[in-house]
């Protein structure tokens, strides 16, 4: 049997911009993709901390070291520049993956730099 395990979450980030007109997606700072070991074009959910909003889009990258977090398109209904958001990436894996899984957490401060990166849930 296959679960699906949350895999990695940019935590708190703050919404930079909302680009209404786009195609749709997330724009999020290449720097911080790679520290939560999230891909272009992938699947994710966004939670609005600030208005409860959940929803899910995908991945694009924005320039290394901006601190760029844009909501695109349709998505951009649900936010508002300077909400604080989480970004949840998800794996499909076997139960025995999952046994040994450590997500990878990546805590933001109010600029969308690295604060705190660690892995695992405990």
């Amino acid at each position: 049997m296959n679960i699906t395990m949350l895999y990695s979450k940019l935590h708190r980030a703050t919404v930079t911009d909302a680009n209404l007109n786009y195609v749709g997606s997330i724009t999020i700072d290449q720097t911080l993709l790679d520290a939560a070991h999230m891909r272009v074009g992938q699947k994710v959910d966004i939670v609005n901390v600030n208005n409860g909003e959940r929803f899910s889009t995908y991945v694009i990258s924005g320039e290394r070291e901006k601190g760029e977090i844009c909501l695109n398109g349709a998505a951009a209904r649900k936010v508002h520049r300077g909400d604080k958001i989480i970004v949840i990436a998800y794996a499909t894996m076997s139960e025995e993956e999952a046994d040994n899984l450590l997500p990878k957490i990546v805590i933001l401060d109010d600029e969308n730099g690295i604060a705190q990166s660690f892995e695992g849930l405990s």
